[in-house]
């Protein structure tokens, strides 16, 4: 029923003169398209991946099989970590990936997934969709010949995976860590040696002893690549990655081709996808957090003062950033405002609300 909703909506973008298109005429009158979109995650990723298929399932059923989207997992068409220069070069015409993937270009594009500190899953779709967020975004990917849209969102993630305990700053020093984007100029600053590899590659290193520590998303995409066979402490919070938004690139010049019709069905096929995947991953991360923790998973807390070391650090490296790059403090100013006025907001709703749930929890357990 949902999907049929939302497939009768999507429909609209062929709305002419004020009166809806019959899906008979639509089917004529559109033009046929068989895209390719490469992705930066692999199948076995499935609800990272499962978003570009649902994505590309909508846009399929809302043109009548009209437009067609084939992808292609990281390192199947191009590697993981080069799918927005594939866009831009028209390589492919789509890309599923992660803004900060691409930080050595410009840091910048990290406001695009998840900086440290910064929004959450529904925080982040306010700014994109509601605030400054995708005309920010839209402007900054405009340089690299792509038209951008949120393409699904992990929510809160996990702080990693580490095979000591971390107990106070300087266990972090010489800890080698996957991590990617901002986390890894932030946790250098605490001594942390970072390193960006994509998923596919990441149990390997760990299993071999070539990193210490790995974050990557949460309980689901976790307990699937296997980190809690090498690595036992699991640390939360995630406070580099509050709520990562994944994206969609689409390739300007073929974007600037297609009908309205079929770019309201891109846009209104993203949204859908979005919520989509945040649902799920609240679904399987709260199950598979029990699967771990009953495989002798020891889930541990960040102490306050690695959590305040890391506070620090992020505001050193925002500032430095900001005074070199103008584009970047530009949207760092208004991200930042826009989570500000957003927290006071959910601490007078959602914070109150869900602690005193939880403590109600609490006592009931205790009984």
């Amino acid at each position: 029923m949902q999907r049929r909703s939302f497939l009768k909506k999507a429909s609209m973008g062929a709305v002419a003169g004020g009166a809806a298109v019959a899906a008979p005429v639509f089917a004529q009158d559109a033009p046929t398209l068989n895209w390719r979109m490469a992705s930066s995650f692999t199948r076995s990723l499935d609800t990272l991946y499962g978003g570009s298929e649902q994505f590309a399932k909508y846009v399929s059923e809302a043109t009548n099989g009209k437009f067609n989207i084939r992808i292609f997992p990281g390192g199947e068409i191009v590697p993981a970590l080069q799918v927005l220069d594939a866009v831009q070069k028209n390589t492919v015409e789509m890309g599923h990936s992660s803004g900060y993937y691409y930080y050595g270009k410009d840091p910048s594009l990290c406001f695009d997934t998840a900086v440290p500190f910064g929004l959450t899953a529904r925080q982040m779709n306010a700014w994109m969709w509601e605030g400054d967020g995708m005309k920010m975004m839209r402007d900054l990917y405009k340089d690299y010949s792509i038209v951008n849209f949120p393409l699904g969102n992990t929510g809160a993630q996990m702080g990693g995976w580490y095979r000591k305990e971390i107990k106070t700053v300087e266990d972090l020093k010489g800890l080698k860590m996957r991590t990617a984007g901002f986390a890894g100029e932030v946790l250098s600053r605490l001594g942390v040696v970072p390193q960006q590899l994509a998923g596919g590659d990441i149990y390997p290193a760990l299993e071999k002893g070539t990193l210490d520590a790995v974050e990557f998303v949460g309980p689901y995409d976790d307990e699937k690549l296997g980190f809690a066979k090498v690595a036992k402490y699991y640390y939360t919070p995630g406070w580099w990655e509050g709520g990562a938004q994944t994206s969609l690139y689409v390739n300007q010049g073929e974007y600037q081709k297609l009908p309205k019709s079929y770019q309201v069905i891109i846009d209104a096929a993203t949204r859908a996808t979005t919520i989509s995947m945040t649902a799920r991953y609240d679904n399987l991360n709260s199950t598979a957090m029990k699967r771990l923790l009953a495989q002798g998973t020891q889930l541990r807390v960040f102490p306050r003062a690695v959590l305040d070391a890391s506070w620090d650090a992020s505001l050193v490296v925002y500032g430095e950033f900001a005074a070199k790059n103008p584009r970047f403090k530009a949207i760092y100013e208004n991200y930042m405002s826009w989570r500000n006025q957003l927290v006071d907001w959910f601490r007078v709703s959602e914070l109150t609300y869900e602690q005193f749930i939880s403590a109600k929890l609490g006592q009931l357990n205790r009984k």
